[in-house]
Protein backbone atom coordinates (compact mmCIF):
# COMPACT_ATOMS: atom_id res chain seq x y z
CA UNK A 1 0.00 0.00 0.00
CA UNK A 2 1.02 3.42 -1.17
CA UNK A 3 0.81 6.74 1.00
CA UNK A 4 -1.39 8.42 -1.62
CA UNK A 5 -2.75 12.09 -1.44
CA UNK A 6 -6.00 12.73 -2.82
CA UNK A 7 -7.63 16.42 -3.79
CA UNK A 8 -11.33 17.05 -4.25
CA UNK A 9 -13.25 20.22 -3.37
CA UNK A 10 -16.79 20.66 -3.24
CA UNK A 11 -16.51 23.71 -5.29
CA UNK A 12 -14.65 22.05 -8.03
CA UNK A 13 -18.44 20.78 -9.32
CA UNK A 14 -19.45 23.95 -9.08
CA UNK A 15 -18.39 25.54 -12.57
CA UNK A 16 -19.93 27.14 -14.89
CA UNK A 17 -19.87 26.53 -18.08
CA UNK A 18 -23.53 28.40 -19.44
CA UNK A 19 -26.01 26.67 -20.66
CA UNK A 20 -25.00 25.30 -24.56
CA UNK A 21 -23.88 21.89 -25.70
CA UNK A 22 -20.18 22.61 -26.32
CA UNK A 23 -20.32 26.55 -26.42
CA UNK A 24 -23.18 28.75 -25.51
CA UNK A 25 -26.61 28.71 -26.89
CA UNK A 26 -27.30 30.60 -29.99
CA UNK A 27 -30.94 30.39 -30.90
CA UNK A 28 -29.67 32.39 -34.63
CA UNK A 29 -27.43 29.64 -35.40
CA UNK A 30 -29.51 26.67 -33.88
CA UNK A 31 -27.72 25.91 -31.01
CA UNK A 32 -30.73 25.12 -28.39
CA UNK A 33 -29.64 25.93 -24.70
CA UNK A 34 -29.52 22.27 -22.60
CA UNK A 35 -29.17 21.20 -19.21
CA UNK A 36 -25.91 20.00 -19.00
CA UNK A 37 -22.90 21.26 -21.24
CA UNK A 38 -20.57 18.46 -22.18
CA UNK A 39 -17.68 19.80 -19.49
CA UNK A 40 -20.53 19.75 -17.50
CA UNK A 41 -18.41 19.06 -13.68
CA UNK A 42 -20.92 16.33 -13.12
CA UNK A 43 -17.91 13.73 -14.72
CA UNK A 44 -15.28 14.88 -12.15
CA UNK A 45 -17.99 14.64 -8.99
CA UNK A 46 -19.21 11.25 -10.26
CA UNK A 47 -15.87 10.11 -9.95
CA UNK A 48 -15.33 11.43 -6.49
CA UNK A 49 -18.32 9.80 -5.26
CA UNK A 50 -17.29 6.56 -7.02
CA UNK A 51 -13.66 6.76 -5.39
CA UNK A 52 -16.45 7.58 -2.04
CA UNK A 53 -18.85 4.53 -2.48
CA UNK A 54 -16.23 1.97 -3.72
CA UNK A 55 -14.40 3.18 0.01
CA UNK A 56 -11.26 3.30 -1.47
CA UNK A 57 -10.89 6.91 -0.28
CA UNK A 58 -10.65 6.03 3.58
CA UNK A 59 -7.23 4.59 2.09
CA UNK A 60 -6.03 8.17 0.79
CA UNK A 61 -4.39 11.03 2.46
CA UNK A 62 -7.05 13.85 1.79
CA UNK A 63 -4.69 17.14 0.96
CA UNK A 64 -6.35 20.09 1.02
CA UNK A 65 -6.47 22.67 -1.95
CA UNK A 66 -5.37 26.27 -1.07
CA UNK A 67 -6.37 28.90 -4.13
CA UNK A 68 -3.34 29.78 -6.11
CA UNK A 69 -2.40 33.35 -5.61
CA UNK A 70 -1.63 35.68 -8.63
CA UNK A 71 2.29 35.48 -8.60
CA UNK A 72 1.37 31.67 -8.82
CA UNK A 73 -0.61 32.54 -12.01
CA UNK A 74 2.29 34.98 -13.57
CA UNK A 75 4.75 32.58 -13.83
CA UNK A 76 2.81 30.75 -16.34
CA UNK A 77 0.34 33.66 -17.91
CA UNK A 78 0.25 37.17 -19.11
CA UNK A 79 -0.38 39.75 -16.63
CA UNK A 80 -3.21 40.98 -19.13
CA UNK A 81 -5.25 37.62 -19.72
CA UNK A 82 -5.31 37.43 -15.76
CA UNK A 83 -6.90 40.69 -14.93
CA UNK A 84 -8.72 40.17 -18.19
CA UNK A 85 -9.88 36.57 -16.51
CA UNK A 86 -10.47 38.55 -13.03
CA UNK A 87 -12.21 41.53 -14.31
CA UNK A 88 -14.81 39.05 -16.29
CA UNK A 89 -15.23 37.30 -13.27
CA UNK A 90 -16.89 40.04 -11.15
CA UNK A 91 -19.63 40.66 -14.04
CA UNK A 92 -23.30 39.32 -13.24
CA UNK A 93 -23.28 36.46 -15.76
CA UNK A 94 -18.96 36.08 -15.79
CA UNK A 95 -17.29 36.14 -18.85
CA UNK A 96 -15.08 33.78 -21.42
CA UNK A 97 -11.27 32.58 -21.38
CA UNK A 98 -10.66 34.09 -24.77
CA UNK A 99 -11.88 31.55 -27.27
CA UNK A 100 -15.78 32.06 -27.41
CA UNK A 101 -15.86 28.52 -25.72
CA UNK A 102 -14.92 28.78 -22.36
CA UNK A 103 -17.20 30.10 -20.73
CA UNK A 104 -17.23 30.80 -16.53
CA UNK A 105 -19.87 32.16 -14.12
CA UNK A 106 -19.35 34.85 -11.52
CA UNK A 107 -17.23 34.20 -9.58
CA UNK A 108 -15.37 32.19 -11.74
CA UNK A 109 -11.81 32.99 -11.12
CA UNK A 110 -11.95 31.36 -7.71
CA UNK A 111 -12.80 28.50 -8.90
CA UNK A 112 -10.05 28.61 -10.96
CA UNK A 113 -7.57 29.71 -8.62
CA UNK A 114 -9.02 26.92 -6.42
CA UNK A 115 -8.37 24.49 -9.26
CA UNK A 116 -4.40 25.82 -9.56
CA UNK A 117 -3.93 25.44 -6.49
CA UNK A 118 -5.17 21.86 -6.07
CA UNK A 119 -2.09 21.05 -8.28
CA UNK A 120 0.00 23.05 -6.01
CA UNK A 121 -0.90 21.27 -2.88
CA UNK A 122 -0.54 18.37 -4.35
CA UNK A 123 3.00 19.06 -5.68
CA UNK A 124 3.71 20.13 -2.27
CA UNK A 125 2.51 16.81 -0.82
CA UNK A 126 4.90 14.79 -3.00
CA UNK A 127 7.64 16.87 -2.81
CA UNK A 128 7.91 17.39 0.90
CA UNK A 129 7.51 13.50 1.48
CA UNK A 130 4.03 13.79 3.12
CA UNK A 131 3.06 11.67 0.52
CA UNK A 132 4.58 9.04 -1.91
CA UNK A 133 1.63 10.27 -4.62
CA UNK A 134 -0.96 12.15 -5.27
CA UNK A 135 -4.04 12.28 -7.52
CA UNK A 136 -5.66 16.39 -7.78
CA UNK A 137 -9.12 15.91 -9.32
CA UNK A 138 -9.57 19.46 -9.87
CA UNK A 139 -11.81 21.29 -12.01
CA UNK A 140 -11.70 23.42 -14.28
CA UNK A 141 -9.06 21.62 -16.18
CA UNK A 142 -5.63 23.09 -17.57
CA UNK A 143 -4.02 21.96 -20.79
CA UNK A 144 -5.21 24.32 -22.94
CA UNK A 145 -5.16 26.71 -21.43
CA UNK A 146 -1.77 29.27 -23.32
CA UNK A 147 0.00 31.69 -21.73
CA UNK A 148 -2.36 34.62 -22.94
CA UNK A 149 -6.27 32.96 -23.37
CA UNK A 150 -8.01 30.36 -22.58
CA UNK A 151 -9.20 27.23 -25.00
CA UNK A 152 -10.90 23.94 -24.42
CA UNK A 153 -12.58 24.78 -21.14
CA UNK A 154 -9.50 25.83 -19.51
CA UNK A 155 -9.22 28.72 -18.00
CA UNK A 156 -5.58 28.31 -16.23
CA UNK A 157 -3.05 25.70 -16.85
CA UNK A 158 -3.18 23.90 -13.49
CA UNK A 159 -0.34 21.46 -14.73
CA UNK A 160 1.90 24.37 -15.72
CA UNK A 161 1.09 26.26 -12.59
CA UNK A 162 2.05 23.42 -10.53
CA UNK A 163 5.05 22.32 -12.97
CA UNK A 164 6.18 26.09 -12.55
CA UNK A 165 5.82 26.26 -8.62
CA UNK A 166 7.78 22.79 -8.36
CA UNK A 167 10.95 24.87 -9.85
CA UNK A 168 10.84 28.05 -9.05
CA UNK A 169 9.80 27.94 -5.59
CA UNK A 170 10.37 24.31 -4.49
CA UNK A 171 13.71 24.03 -6.50
CA UNK A 172 12.88 20.63 -7.89
CA UNK A 173 15.86 21.03 -10.71
CA UNK A 174 13.91 19.19 -13.87
CA UNK A 175 10.05 18.72 -14.20
CA UNK A 176 7.87 16.10 -16.73
CA UNK A 177 4.42 16.58 -17.81
CA UNK A 178 2.79 13.38 -19.51
CA UNK A 179 -0.52 14.58 -20.75
CA UNK A 180 -2.46 11.37 -21.92
CA UNK A 181 -5.91 13.28 -22.68
CA UNK A 182 -6.66 12.39 -25.80
CA UNK A 183 -6.50 16.57 -27.01
CA UNK A 184 -3.13 17.89 -27.80
CA UNK A 185 -1.80 19.55 -24.42
CA UNK A 186 -1.44 23.06 -26.48
CA UNK A 187 -1.43 25.10 -23.85
CA UNK A 188 1.28 23.16 -21.80
CA UNK A 189 3.58 23.32 -24.89
CA UNK A 190 3.03 27.28 -25.12
CA UNK A 191 4.38 27.93 -21.97
CA UNK A 192 7.20 25.91 -21.75
CA UNK A 193 7.94 25.87 -25.53
CA UNK A 194 11.22 27.46 -25.22
CA UNK A 195 12.32 25.85 -21.73
CA UNK A 196 14.51 23.12 -20.85
CA UNK A 197 13.97 22.15 -17.69
CA UNK A 198 10.39 21.20 -17.83
CA UNK A 199 9.90 18.28 -20.33
CA UNK A 200 6.80 17.75 -21.72
CA UNK A 201 5.18 14.73 -23.71
CA UNK A 202 1.89 15.07 -25.18
CA UNK A 203 -0.32 11.41 -26.58
CA UNK A 204 -2.71 12.85 -27.98
CA UNK A 205 -5.53 11.96 -31.29
CA UNK A 206 -4.27 13.34 -34.15
CA UNK A 207 -5.52 16.60 -35.24
CA UNK A 208 -9.00 16.02 -32.85
CA UNK A 209 -8.32 19.63 -30.71
CA UNK A 210 -6.56 21.78 -31.71
CA UNK A 211 -6.92 20.65 -35.42
CA UNK A 212 -3.50 23.00 -36.05
CA UNK A 213 -1.37 21.45 -33.31
CA UNK A 214 0.35 18.76 -31.51
CA UNK A 215 2.46 17.23 -34.50
CA UNK A 216 5.54 14.99 -34.25
CA UNK A 217 7.39 17.88 -35.78
CA UNK A 218 6.80 20.30 -33.20
CA UNK A 219 9.91 20.27 -30.75
CA UNK A 220 10.29 23.21 -29.03
CA UNK A 221 12.57 25.90 -29.75
CA UNK A 222 15.58 27.78 -28.63
CA UNK A 223 16.59 26.22 -25.31
CA UNK A 224 13.53 24.11 -25.25
CA UNK A 225 14.50 22.42 -28.45
CA UNK A 226 13.81 18.91 -28.21
CA UNK A 227 11.96 19.07 -25.05
CA UNK A 228 8.28 18.71 -26.75
CA UNK A 229 7.68 15.94 -27.55
CA UNK A 230 4.34 14.92 -29.58
CA UNK A 231 2.81 11.67 -30.20
CA UNK A 232 -0.42 12.26 -32.07
CA UNK A 233 -1.89 8.80 -32.72
CA UNK A 234 -4.51 7.83 -35.56
CA UNK A 235 -8.38 8.01 -34.64
CA UNK A 236 -9.52 4.57 -33.56
CA UNK A 237 -6.79 3.41 -31.81
CA UNK A 238 -6.35 1.70 -27.70
CA UNK A 239 -4.49 0.02 -25.53
CA UNK A 240 -2.21 -1.37 -28.60
CA UNK A 241 -1.65 1.93 -30.00
CA UNK A 242 -1.10 3.61 -26.56
CA UNK A 243 0.93 0.45 -25.14
CA UNK A 244 3.74 1.13 -27.88
CA UNK A 245 3.81 4.75 -27.72
CA UNK A 246 4.82 4.36 -23.92
CA UNK A 247 7.46 1.99 -24.13
CA UNK A 248 9.21 3.65 -26.99
CA UNK A 249 8.41 7.09 -26.35
CA UNK A 250 7.20 8.21 -23.00
CA UNK A 251 9.26 5.90 -20.74
CA UNK A 252 12.86 6.31 -22.56
CA UNK A 253 12.03 10.20 -23.10
CA UNK A 254 11.53 9.94 -19.40
CA UNK A 255 14.84 7.95 -18.37
CA UNK A 256 16.54 10.31 -20.91
CA UNK A 257 15.75 13.33 -19.40
CA UNK A 258 15.36 11.85 -15.29
CA UNK A 259 13.05 14.24 -13.98
CA UNK A 260 12.94 14.70 -10.60
CA UNK A 261 9.30 14.87 -10.83
CA UNK A 262 6.85 13.48 -12.83
CA UNK A 263 3.18 15.23 -12.96
CA UNK A 264 0.43 13.25 -15.20
CA UNK A 265 -1.89 15.53 -17.00
CA UNK A 266 -4.77 12.89 -16.53
CA UNK A 267 -7.96 13.27 -19.31
CA UNK A 268 -10.16 10.40 -19.59
CA UNK A 269 -11.44 11.37 -23.51
CA UNK A 270 -9.09 8.42 -24.67
CA UNK A 271 -11.84 6.26 -22.99
CA UNK A 272 -14.09 4.42 -25.59
CA UNK A 273 -17.53 5.61 -24.94
CA UNK A 274 -15.95 9.70 -24.46
CA UNK A 275 -18.11 11.99 -27.32
CA UNK A 276 -15.49 14.47 -27.90
CA UNK A 277 -13.01 11.69 -29.46
CA UNK A 278 -12.19 8.66 -31.54
CA UNK A 279 -10.26 6.32 -29.12
CA UNK A 280 -10.60 3.11 -27.63
CA UNK A 281 -9.28 2.90 -23.56
CA UNK A 282 -11.01 0.90 -21.43
CA UNK A 283 -10.73 1.67 -17.66
CA UNK A 284 -8.20 -1.54 -16.91
CA UNK A 285 -5.97 0.39 -19.84
CA UNK A 286 -5.70 3.77 -17.71
CA UNK A 287 -4.24 1.14 -14.77
CA UNK A 288 -1.64 0.19 -16.86
CA UNK A 289 -0.99 3.59 -17.99
CA UNK A 290 -0.67 4.54 -14.20
CA UNK A 291 1.96 1.19 -13.57
CA UNK A 292 3.77 2.75 -16.39
CA UNK A 293 3.94 5.96 -15.23
CA UNK A 294 5.34 4.99 -11.44
CA UNK A 295 7.44 2.42 -12.40
CA UNK A 296 10.00 4.83 -14.22
CA UNK A 297 8.90 7.13 -11.63
CA UNK A 298 10.53 4.95 -8.90
CA UNK A 299 13.30 4.55 -11.07
CA UNK A 300 14.33 8.51 -11.49
CA UNK A 301 12.45 10.69 -9.39
CA UNK A 302 12.24 8.77 -6.10
CA UNK A 303 8.59 7.63 -7.26
CA UNK A 304 7.31 11.09 -7.22
CA UNK A 305 4.36 11.74 -9.41
CA UNK A 306 1.34 13.63 -9.31
CA UNK A 307 -2.02 13.36 -11.53
CA UNK A 308 -3.75 16.28 -12.13
CA UNK A 309 -7.11 16.25 -13.62
CA UNK A 310 -7.89 17.64 -17.25
CA UNK A 311 -10.73 16.36 -19.97
CA UNK A 312 -13.06 13.19 -19.82
CA UNK A 313 -16.47 13.95 -21.06
CA UNK A 314 -18.65 10.67 -20.16
CA UNK A 315 -20.13 11.18 -16.87
CA UNK A 316 -21.15 7.08 -16.87
CA UNK A 317 -17.50 6.08 -17.92
CA UNK A 318 -15.14 8.66 -16.46
CA UNK A 319 -15.65 7.56 -13.12
CA UNK A 320 -14.44 3.82 -13.41
CA UNK A 321 -11.24 5.49 -15.39
CA UNK A 322 -10.77 7.57 -12.75
CA UNK A 323 -10.98 5.00 -10.11
CA UNK A 324 -8.57 2.45 -11.67
CA UNK A 325 -5.57 5.47 -11.51
CA UNK A 326 -6.57 5.99 -8.10
CA UNK A 327 -6.45 2.40 -6.89
CA UNK A 328 -3.01 1.85 -8.98
CA UNK A 329 -1.69 4.83 -7.18
CA UNK A 330 -2.88 3.60 -4.22
CA UNK A 331 -2.01 -0.45 -4.46
CA UNK A 332 -5.40 -0.93 -3.34
CA UNK A 333 -7.98 -2.76 -5.60
CA UNK A 334 -11.30 -1.59 -4.41
CA UNK A 335 -13.58 -4.37 -5.63
CA UNK A 336 -15.45 -2.33 -8.29
CA UNK A 337 -14.96 -3.84 -11.65
CA UNK A 338 -15.52 -1.93 -14.56
CA UNK A 339 -19.36 -2.00 -15.08
CA UNK A 340 -19.04 -1.59 -18.41
CA UNK A 341 -16.26 -4.21 -19.69
CA UNK A 342 -18.22 -6.63 -20.74
CA UNK A 343 -20.29 -4.37 -22.90
CA UNK A 344 -17.18 -3.34 -24.08
CA UNK A 345 -15.42 -6.46 -24.60
CA UNK A 346 -14.06 -7.58 -28.60
CA UNK A 347 -15.07 -3.65 -29.84
CA UNK A 348 -11.10 -3.85 -31.50
CA UNK A 349 -8.07 -1.73 -30.04
CA UNK A 350 -6.39 -4.11 -28.20
CA UNK A 351 -4.10 -4.87 -30.60
CA UNK A 352 -1.34 -2.26 -32.61
CA UNK A 353 -2.43 -2.03 -35.93
CA UNK A 354 0.43 -0.99 -38.90
CA UNK A 355 -0.12 2.26 -39.27
CA UNK A 356 -0.27 3.11 -35.22
CA UNK A 357 3.28 1.78 -35.25
CA UNK A 358 4.28 4.15 -38.28
CA UNK A 359 2.75 7.11 -36.18
CA UNK A 360 4.43 6.26 -33.34
CA UNK A 361 7.84 5.14 -34.76
CA UNK A 362 7.87 8.61 -36.46
CA UNK A 363 7.53 10.61 -33.46
CA UNK A 364 10.27 8.20 -32.32
CA UNK A 365 12.89 9.08 -35.17
CA UNK A 366 12.19 12.55 -34.35
CA UNK A 367 13.01 12.55 -30.77
CA UNK A 368 15.67 10.97 -31.00
CA UNK A 369 15.10 7.63 -29.01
Amino acid sequence: MTRTGYVWETTYGWADLGTGPMMPAHAAAGIQPITHHVAHPDTKRRMHELISASGLIDSLTPVRARPATREDILRVHDEDYYERIAAQSLLPKGGDAGDGETSFGHGGLDIALLAAGGALTAVDAVVSGAVENCYALVNPPGHHAERSIGRGYCIFGNASVAAAYARERLGVPRVAIVDWDVHHGNGTQDIFWDRDDVLNISVHQNRCFPTDSGFAEERGAGAGQGFSINVPLPPGGGMGAYEYAFDTVVTPALRRYRPELIIVASGFDASIMDPLARMMLRAADYGTLTRKVMDVAAEVSGGRLVCVQEGGYNPFYLPFCGLKVVEELAGITSGVDDAFAETLSGKGGEELMPHEREAVDHAVRLAGL
